[in-house]
Order: structure tokens, then C-alpha cells, then sequence
């Protein structure tokens, strides 16, 4: 018999029935709207309880509150970057459901904090050991929240611009490609020479992860990617001729995951699918009339602003033709242990003042799309995950705001479509490449209508896919400035080389792709090989195996382990280097090396190395073609040599997933006692990279530090018939047997099924709870 459990709550009108099926997944079946979401609150309180209010802390910087004076300077940053606009057009801008959907949810969280501080058997080992308790929420808490998204692009505006005042646009064309290409332009009156290299250190502490062992430090500003792969495909391509939908958002591997499955069922409502814990709703899934998955769409919605100070006045910029005053604001951070700590907030026209220096008579802010009305991550998801048709979902996407996106969706009757949504900025006279001057020249004239953006709707291949590379099509009117940060197309171009060329297509089939390992960028550097000339035994034997491997980063591929050390930790710097050294003098090669290739990454873009091995002449000089040979032989033999020493002489011993390993790690691993294993999880094998469908991103110790630690496979019309995986585990509380129970399928690339009919779920049960009325 299922375990059954009962729990009284002031907040609901009638009785919600809570059923966990054997992995995990809540399914929730109220009698009405707000009793539904008050019952996921509670359930989500239920099972992530610390990770929901560390978010909580971190976005309304209560960080000292809890742990101390050394997060004041977090905390501050937090508070920064809070929605501080009009509440009702914030309300408004997400749908006419959301503010009473949120508010249930909510008052469904507090009765479990409530019921924890009654009861401190409920409370997550977290809270005992480090000494503190759960905070109460408010409703508006979730839309002010802003800095847990996915943004662009102010961290690769400041990497041009240092990259270009230090050394020049040659070598910011070798930082990174972008797509489409545009030369970047200085905007007038920019001075690049004023831009500190840490300007960014408020704004990363404001949105950057958190980790409770020590203070945190400034890293070079680069960040693992972070992206996502989408697919569906029409009744013609598959085997059912049903519609199939996959979705794998990529995002940092963390513990517990970033993502929760639910089902919420009350009348006008059955909705299934991954959401964050801290949201009302699912952002991922479907409701029973249409299934739904979205993927970043890199719309440039932030821009850094450049002022001169007044120098008798520094609180005043200069704006025009006047002296403009900041507004400042004064708050006090609660601190554990010691008096509050007052700061001082300031803000510009155009948004938070992240870094001021008087004596040098500059100052900064960002402005951000994020922090306009209606831009919650994720929160706009509460109205399309109701749309009973394509059409309304449309319609619903035409109010989304942050991050962009790509949403694919597919109806059971066969249509399928693209329809990317976001708040893309009007930049009348810039193109957002670089930061600019904040004295009037540089305005956002407004916004453009989602209408602008481009979409697909029963495509006549009867397949779309996204993967955050560059999709807007050839004639996409040229000035509308999107973004130009995409990500490299490898991903998509294998999806598109898988879903093009074969029908049949299932479910099992989909999961598989989403799990394919094939590297295109291996695939060409294969071409390459023949540049590599030796006499070598030993050089030949690693030339043979990369000829003869299928390109697949399986963990157990000896070739995949050659190849990635030898592009990531040899080949690339030694490119660089030679490139870089036709346009620097010798003596800043090795500091513009470091500036291209951050220490703690090496998962750079290789459209830049393919671009330096393919046209060698115009990057390496005249003599290119040697030059590239030499290269390719030498540090092929430097990463054999590596591997040696690693692994030992016998290269059938060599396996990726010896290096490439995933461990998940608790935000407060170190904190708390080390006695207590369930704070690290792992390390286990894992197969791909960053370029490869199944992306698994890392950092220079090879361990996977982003992919897709939630995948699903949509049966669109046969519902039951969908899987899922979120790993480690549905729960975040150690004392679950759901909070680890995931992993080894997830590492094997494997999932579980998304049941979606009441019947199918009563078979999976094992645990049912019970919320009643109090009175």
C-alpha cells in the first residue's frame, strides 16, 4: 500500500490529493485553480525547501541575514538589480491569472515553512546544521526577483571592449566569432581606456551562482555556456504519426537540480512537466491539448552605460546639456551576528550603478530588458502553459519577455511550429556590440512588437529544431539587431542532420539524439590529419586512431580523450599564440593568449580553430600551410605525451570519461560536516562536450560543469507514452529516497516515463498525500 500522509492548511478551500508516482513526480488534482497552486507551493516547499529559500535570500539579498557579514557585498549587489517599477504593470504584463496563481503558491510555501517551525522534523538537515530557519515569503518576492535568468550581452560587451582597447580589432576578430559578422564600431565618444577590467564584479556577484564556503571572488567573467536543444517533428516523420516533441535545456549541473517535475490538475487545467521549483506552473511539457519546450534565443537585452561625472558634484552625470543627479536609495541588510550594515544604492536613468570612481570622474550602469515590467524569468510561462491551441499559445508568446526564447510547440491533430518570443530593445543609431556613452547620444527608442521576430508554423519539412545558434533567416530585415552572440550551430546542424535525414522517427529515437555525441567539430578537424607529418611510431598510431574513430565522445572513446586534450589544452593555445603574434608585438602575445583563453575554460569556440586551420595562409602568414602542419604535429605530440602521463603507454587503455567526469556539489558542501556524503554526489563517466548534442560543457579539469541534467520526449497525443529524466533526484532533501535516484539513469543517458493519465498514475503511486481545510 502506498505510505499516506495528511497535512491541514488555513489556505485552501477544499481537499488537494497529492499522488508521488515511484520516481518521484508529484501529481497534484485540486478542485479549483488557487487550491492547485497553493498545493504546489506546499509541494515544492515539501521537497526543496533550503534550495527554494537560498534563491529566495540570494535574489532579495538576504544572503548576511543567514550567513554572515562576508555576503553584505552579495547582498548588496542583489538588491541592485530588483524589479523596483509599478507592481500592478508588473502583474499585468504576465497575464490575468498570474498575480492570483503566484499568491496561492506562495501561501502555499509559507503554510510549509509554518508548518517546519511547528515541527522541526520537517525542516531539511541544512537548516540545523548551519543554525538558521526559513524565511516567509511574499508574493511579490517572485516577480522582483530578476537575477537567476539567462542574459545577454553585457559580459561580451566588455570583453570586446578590453579586447580591443589592449590590442586592437585583430585580435577581438580571434576572440570569437560572431553570427552574423558585423566589424565592430567604436560608438562616438566612447573612451575604451576608462572601462576598469573588474567593472562587472556587482553585476556578477549580483547574478552569478552561489557557493557558501567563502567569500566570493571575481573569476574572469567568463561562464560556462549555458544553452538548450528543442525539437519537433510532424505525424509524417515519425513512426505513430503522432507528433513528437524533445526538449534538453543546458544548464549549470547542480545539486539538487535546477529543474522540478510536476503535474497540476484541477477543472480547465492538466498541466505536466519541468518547471523551477521556486515558479508557479511548468515552463515545460504540456497540458493535454498541446506539448510546449523552449531554448535560449540570444536577444541583446542589456547594454553598459558610460558617464562623466560632475567633478563638484560626483552623485551628478553628465546627461545632455545639464548635470543630472543619480537617485540613491539607503537600505539596511539584516547581518547574523552583528548590527545591520547600511548601503547606498545608486541608480541612473538608465539602471544600476554597478561601479563609480570619482577620482578618475567615471561612473557605470546597466541597462537591462530584465528589469522592465513583465520580465521575470520564466514567470510568463503561467499564460501560455493554459493555450488549448496553437494559436493561443502564439497569441501568449507574443507577451513573453525574459529570457528570449525558442519555444517549438505540437498539437495531436499533426501541427507543429517555432515561435521565438522576447523583449528586443530599438537601438536607433548603435548596434550593441559595445558599451556607450550615457549623455543622451545612446537611447533605446522603445521596443519592438514580438510580431517583428521571425517564427515557423507547419513548416513544409515537417521538423523544426532549435539550438541557440544564429535562426534568423536571410531576409530578416537588417535593421532590426536581434543580438550577435549566438552560439556555434554545431548542435543544430546534427539535429538538422539526424531529423532530415530519416522518418520513423520515436520516441526512443529522440532521447537517443538527445543524447548523440557525434562532434562535427572533430568531423572536420578530421579532414586535417593528413598536415600531420612524422616518422614517429607512436605519433602515427594517435593519427590512426583519430582517422579511424566515428567522432562519437563516448566516455569510453580513447579517441575522444586524444582530441579533446589535444584541442582544448594544446592545440588551441598554440594557434592562438602563432595567429596572435602577425599583429602583437612578442612581448603581449602571452597576455593576449590569457585574455582569449581564460585558465578556468577551455571550451572555447571552435569555429575560431577550424577558421585558423582552414584558411592558414590568411591568419598564420604565407608560409601558413607548414606553419599549421607543424602545429598539428607538435602539439598532437604534446597531447599524447599527456595522455602517457595520465593514463600510461597503452592508448586502448585511454578513456574520455576518466577525465570527463560529473560531480554534483552542494552550494554548501563545504560548510557543512564533512561526514555528510549526501553534499557530493558522483563523480560519474560522462560521454560529449559542449559541441555536441548531448552537451556536457566543462571547464580546464575536463569535469562537466553545464548540459542537461532534465530531458524530455513528448508522445503528443498518446501522453503516457512520454519520458523524462531530472537528475539527481525530484528531491532536494537528503533524507528522500528521490534525492539520488536519478543519477546513474542520467549518466547513462537513459529516463523514466512522464505518466500523464489518472489511471497510469494510480499504478505508479507510492505515496499519497492528503491536504485538507483546516477548519
Amino acid at each position: 500500500m502506498p505510505e499516506r500522509l495528511e497535512f491541514r492548511l488555513d489556505d485552501l478551500d477544499a481537499p488537494v490529493e497529492i499522488l508521488i508516482d515511484t520516481w518521484g513526480v508529484p501529481h497534484i488534482y485540486a478542485e479549483s485553480r488557487a487550491d492547485l497552486f497553493v498545493a504546489q507551493g506546499f509541494n515544492a516547499a515539501r521537497a526543496r525547501l533550503f534550495q527554494m529559500d537560498l534563491w529566495r535570500r540570494r535574489g532579495l539579498g538576504l544572503m548576511a541575514e543567514a550567513f554572515g557579514p562576508q555576503h553584505v557585498e552579495r547582498d548588496r549587489a542583489a538588491r541592485l538589480f530588483l524589479y523596483r517599477g509599478d507592481m500592478r504593470a508588473e502583474w499585468l504584463a504576465y497575464g490575468s491569472d498570474t498575480k492570483a496563481m503566484t499568491t496561492a503558491f506562495v501561501r502555499g510555501i509559507n503554510a510549509f515553512v509554518a508548518l517546519c517551525r511547528r515541527d522541526p522534523s520537517f525542516l531539511p538537515p541544512e537548516f540545523e546544521e548551519l543554525g538558521y530557519l526559513p524565511g516567509t515569503w511574499e508574493a511579490t518576492d517572485i516577480p522582483r526577483i530578476r537575477s537567476h535568468g539567462l542574459f545577454h550581452n553585457l559580459e561580451q560587451e566588455v570583453a570586446r571592449a578590453a579586447t580591443l582597447r589592449d590590442y586592437g580589432p585583430a585580435v577581438e576578430d580571434l576572440r570569437r566569432i560572431r553570427d552574423p559578422h558585423a566589424p565592430v564600431a567604436i560608438p562616438e565618444g566612447l573612451d575604451l581606456t576608462v572601462i576598469p577590467d573588474d567593472v562587472l564584479r556587482v553585476y556578477r556577484l549580483a547574478t552569478g551562482p552561489v557557493d557558501l564556503s567563502t567569500p566570493w571572488t571575481d573569476p574572469s567573467g567568463e561562464r560556462t555556456p549555458e544553452g538548450s536543444n528543442n525539437w519537433v517533428l510532424g505525424s509524417s516523420k515519425t513512426a505513430t504519426g503522432r507528433p513528437l516533441l524533445a526538449n534538453d535545456p543546458h544548464r549549470a549541473v547542480t545539486l539538487p537540480s535546477l529543474r522540478y517535475v510536476a503535474h497540476l490538475s484541477a477543472p480547465g487545467l492538466d498541466v505536466i512537466g519541468g518547471g523551477e521549483p521556486v515558479l508557479p506552473g511548468v515552463s515545460i511539457g504540456h497540458n493535454g491539448h498541446l506539448a510546449f519546450g523552449l531554448t535560449i534565443f540570444a536577444i541583446d537585452q542589456e547594454d553598459l552605460y558610460v558617464y562623466r561625472l560632475n567633478p563638484s558634484a560626483p552623485d551628478e552625470y553628465a546627461y545632455r546639456d545639464r548635470w543630472e543627479p543619480m537617485t540613491t536609495l539607503t537600505e539596511d541588510i539584516p547581518v547574523r551576528g552583528s548590527e545591520p550594515v547600511t548601503v547606498e544604492l545608486r541608480f541612473t536613468r538608465h539602471g544600476p550603478v554597478i561601479w563609480e570612481d570619482p577620482d578618475a570622474g567615471s561612473a557605470f550602469a546597466v541597462r537591462a530588458a530584465w528589469l522592465e515590467p513583465g520580465m521575470a524569468p520564466y514567470l510568463g510561462s503561467a499564460d501560455y502553459m493554459t493555450a488549448a491551441d496553437a494559436d493561443e499559445f502564439r497569441s501568449a508568446m507574443n507577451r513573453w519577455g525574459a529570457p528570449g526564447e525558442n519555444q517549438v510547440y505540437a498539437e495531436p491533430g499533426g501541427t507543429i511550429g517555432w515561435r521565438p518570443g522576447g523583449l528586443v530593445p530599438v537601438r536607433p543609431n548603435w548596434d550593441g556590440l559595445l558599451p556607450v556613452p550615457g549623455d543622451g547620444r545612446y537611447e533605446w527608442a522603445g521596443f519592438y512588437d514580438n510580431d517583428v521576430l521571425p517564427s515557423s508554423h507547419e513548416p513544409e519539412s515537417d521538423w523544426v529544431a532549435t539550438a541557440n545558434e544564429m535562426n534568423l533567416p536571410k531576409d530578416f530585415p537588417a535593421d532590426v539587431t536581434v543580438g550577435h552572440d549566438w552560439y556555434p550551430a554545431y548542435r543544430y546542424e546534427r539535429i538538422a542532420e539526424e531529423l532530415d535525414g530519416r522518418d520513423a522517427w520515436t520516441v526512443e529515437d529522440c532521447l537517443a539524439l538527445q543524447t548523440d555525441y557525434v562532434s562535427l567539430p572533430a568531423r572536420a578537424l578530421q579532414t586535417l590529419l593528413a598536415r600531420v607529418d612524422t616518422d614517429d611510431e607512436r605519433l602515427r598510431d594517435a593519427v590512426q586512431l583519430l582517422t579511424d574513430w566515428d567522432t562519437r565522445e563516448h566516455a569510453d572513446s580513447a579517441a575522444a580523450a586524444l582530441y579533446e586534450v589535444w584541442l582544448r589544452k594544446h592545440l588551441r593555445p598554440r594557434l592562438l599564440e602563432t595567429a596572435l603574434s602577425r599583429h602583437l608585438p612578442a612581448a603581449e602575445v602571452a597576455g593576449a593568449a590569457a585574455r582569449l583563453l581564460p585558465q578556468e575554460e577551455y571550451c572555447g569556440d571552435p569555429r575560431v580553430d577550424l577558421e585558423l586551420l582552414t584558411r592558414p595562409v590568411h591568419h598564420l602568414g604565407p608560409d601558413g600551410e607548414r606553419i599549421a602542419g607543424e602545429i598539428m604535429t607538435d602539439t598532437l605530440a604534446a597531447a599524447v605525451d599527456d595522455l602517457t602521463e595520465r593514463f600510461g603507454a597503452d592508448m586502448a587503455s585511454w578513456s574520455w570519461g576518466a577525465l570527463h567526469v560529473a560531480e554534483l556539489v552542494h552550494p554548501a558542501h563545504r560548510v557543512l560536516p564533512q561526514d555528510s556524503p549526501w553534499t557530493a554526489l558522483g563523480p560519474v563517466p560522462r560521454g560529449g562536450s559542449g559541441d555536441t548534442v548531448g552537451s556536457t560543457s566543462f571547464g580546464s579539469d575536463f569535469r562537466q560543469t553545464a548540459g542537461a541534467s532534465f530531458r524530455v520526449v513528448i508522445d503528443v497525443g498518446e501522453w503516457d507514452n512520454s519520458l523524462v529524466v531530472n537528475s539527481p533526484g525530484q528531491s532536494g532533501d537528503p533524507r528522500s529516497p528521490h534525492y539520488a535516484d536519478h543519477l546513474e539513469t542520467w549518466a547513462a543517458d537513459g529516463a523514466f516515463p512522464l505518466l500523464y493519465s489518472r489511471e497510469r498514475v494510480e499504478e505508479a503511486t507510492t505515496e499519497r498525500i492528503y491536504l485538507l481545510p483546516r477548519s
